[in-house]
């Protein structure tokens, strides 16, 4: 049953726990459209109510039951976004058990790892064809009571389509009304971009906590509908695009994977986007890239809209007066920004950016073309959010604004240090580095350097992350990676030096781009050993300069090492939230640095 009434979202002293948060849910409106999803087998997007997710989610109890499953043993799941995801999850948590996710595309060697620290009793994959690849490491499982693919449910009567008769007659049965809200809930591990990952263990109260003070402050409708895809094994989509939108009663489409991403926006139309800047830049790079083959009047009225609606957006935010340029938005609108607009669907009111800094360019740009862009900050210790941009108080160059309830110090050397209900109980087994991130007062070290200003939170650096050279300057790596990769032609880079006595890096080019730069640099791209020529590094280097002009001398790129194999999560070399893995980055290329300080790459 639609409707546009809204409906008023569940609190966390209501709900007690995740799982209770469910039941109320499904109590409060059984009827109202929860998910959508993509059926394969007859090609089509189905519904799913709240009261049907309830039935699938007591199927999958039942089942785990069977299995002698009890309260307070782990349970993983590694699977795609996708309904199945959520039932089995609160089947779990219905039980009291733990939940620990896994990412769908991690390396049985990171997955060996997880399910032998974190003692997981069963596992929940999406095809049969991952637990063959998991037999690579199965000398490994020697906990792991049994493996379940979602492919074979339709040979389990227990989670086959027909509703076994005790779940029709009691359709609505609060399973965990007496659970503990300081009970463990799921223990998430690190993405792990150095060493090995920890498992961070977050209660029911943490996370609930954590979900309300996010509505609070950027509410979340009940007429809203999300488009997942980020993955649910990360707790910025766990809460932002799973607990949220239960909460407040939205509507979740799980899209069918990235590369659909493009059209199951214009089919599903979303009104919130929860993503990375990762994606913006991307569809960034395709506009300015389409724009090149463009008539110069188009590049420029195209250039016209993003600067008047730039200035649009400080005028509604109060913090620009108003101006003649004010009267041509409609027309612009109409003939440029709602163009671009209509390919993220038409109906975005909201895109929720968070896991990685967005740069000011692509702030600019997109809100320039009248997309609401909140930036936010947090990590999985602490929820995961920490802070996020107001709607009327939208600051998108910074990640916004304390959450209501999170009390924050600010170290000598400019850390930032958060104390409040979201911060983690600890790592699993692993008191040494606990007591390392949390001090005796209950303060959680972000690790991140920080500055307040108008109430407005803006990351400066990392604590740990800042190269020494052996002059003794000191450089924030990832400020230089991003200005880098601000150009379409550099896909990614690292940049390295520490205790060296110059810069330099390693850049992936654009494949699509790099006969482009090939040509300027008066170089056959397909010669042997191209990417090292001296001629296309000096290019290179140049193109890197222009971009780092304003920073210090010392802060300049001296010698690259140029690449055009991407670096992604299946070679290693990305975490699953698209984090360059920096020490096995340089682990990997490490004869090529070498050469870098040796003068075996030239440079300019």
């Amino acid at each position: 049953m639609k409707t546009n009434k809204q409906v008023e979202p569940i609190t966390p002293g209501s709900a007690g726990t995740l799982s209770g948060l469910f039941f109320k849910r499904v109590n409060s409106t059984p009827d109202k459209i929860a998910y959508h999803y993509f059926d394969n087998s007859i090609n089509q997007w189905q519904n799913l109510t709240w009261s049907e997710a309830y039935i699938e989610m007591l199927k999958w109890r039942a089942y785990f039951l069977l299995l002698g499953l009890k309260a307070k043993d782990n349970i993983a799941i590694m699977v795609r976004n996708c309904p199945e995801w959520v039932f089995t999850e609160q089947a779990a948590l219905s039980i009291g058990m733990v939940v620990v996710p896994l990412y769908p595309n991690d390396r049985p060697k990171s997955i060996a790892y997880i399910l032998d620290d974190a003692s997981i009793k069963l596992m929940i994959v999406d095809t049969n064809k991952k637990i063959e690849e998991l037999s690579s490491i199965d000398k490994q499982l020697k906990k792991l009571c049994a493996i379940i693919s979602l492919e074979d449910i339709h040979n389990n009567p227990l989670l086959s389509e027909e509703t076994p008769e005790t779940l029709k007659r009691h359709p609505l049965i609060d399973l965990n009304s007496d659970r503990d809200p300081d009970s463990l809930a799921t223990i998430v591990y690190t993405s792990g971009t150095t060493g090995k990952p920890k498992g961070v263990m977050l209660s029911h109260r943490n996370i609930l906590f954590d979900t309300w003070a996010s509505i609070s402050a950027v509410p979340c409708k009940s007429s809203d509908k999300f488009l997942s895809f980020l993955p649910l094994s990360h707790m910025f989509e766990r809460t932002a695009g799973y607990y949220i939108p239960m909460m407040a009663g939205a509507e979740v489409a799980y899209a069918r994977s990235i590369d659909a991403l493009p059209v199951d926006l214009q089919t599903i139309k979303p009104t919130v986007l929860v993503t990375v800047p990762r994606i913006f830049e991307r569809i960034h790079m395709k506009i300015t890239q389409q724009l090149k083959s463009k008539p110069h009047l188009v590049t420029k009225l195209f250039n016209l809209t993003i600067k008047i609606g730039w200035n649009r957006f400080l005028y509604l935010q109060g913090k620009k007066n108003w101006f003649p340029g004010l009267l041509f938005w409609p027309l612009l609108d109409k003939i440029v920004a709602s163009k671009v607009m209509a390919k993220l669907g038409g109906k975005l009111r909201l895109a929720i950016s968070g896991g990685a800094p967005l740069s000011n360019e692509i702030a600019q740009f997109f809100i320039g073309l009248g997309l609401t862009i909140t930036q936010g900050y947090g990590m999985t210790e602490a929820g995961p959010v920490i802070s996020t941009n107001k709607l009327n108080d939208n600051d998108p160059f910074s990640v916004g604004q304390i959450l209501p309830g999170i009390k924050t110090r600010i170290e000598k050397n400019g850390e930032l240090l958060i104390k409040a209900q979201n911060v983690m109980q600890g790592y699993w087994h692993n008191e040494t580095a606990t007591r390392k991130i949390i001090n005796p007062d209950g303060w959680l070290h972000t690790g991140d350097k920080v500055q307040i200003k108008n109430n407005h939170l803006y990351i400066t650096g990392r604590v740990k992350e800042i190269l020494v050279l052996s002059n003794g300057e000191k450089v924030p790596p990832a400020d230089l990676e991003m200005a880098i990769c601000s150009a379409p032609i550099f896909e990614q880079a690292i940049v390295i030096g520490e205790a060296k006595p110059y810069l330099s890096a390693i850049v992936v080019l654009n494949e699509e781009m790099w006969q482009d730069v090939a040509n300027e640099a008066h170089i056959d791209a397909v010669e042997k050993n191209a990417l090292e020529n001296k001629k296309l590094c000096d290019v290179v280097t140049k193109k890197i300069s222009a971009l780092l002009s304003s920073f210090p001398g010392y802060e300049q790129i001296r010698r690259v090492k140029l690449v055009l194999k991407p670096w992604t999560i299946n070679n290693g070399m990305l975490t699953p939230t698209l984090k360059l893995k920096r020490n096995q980055i340089i682990a990997n290329y490490k004869k090529d640095i070498d050469d870098l300080y040796t003068g075996h790459i030239q440079s300019f």
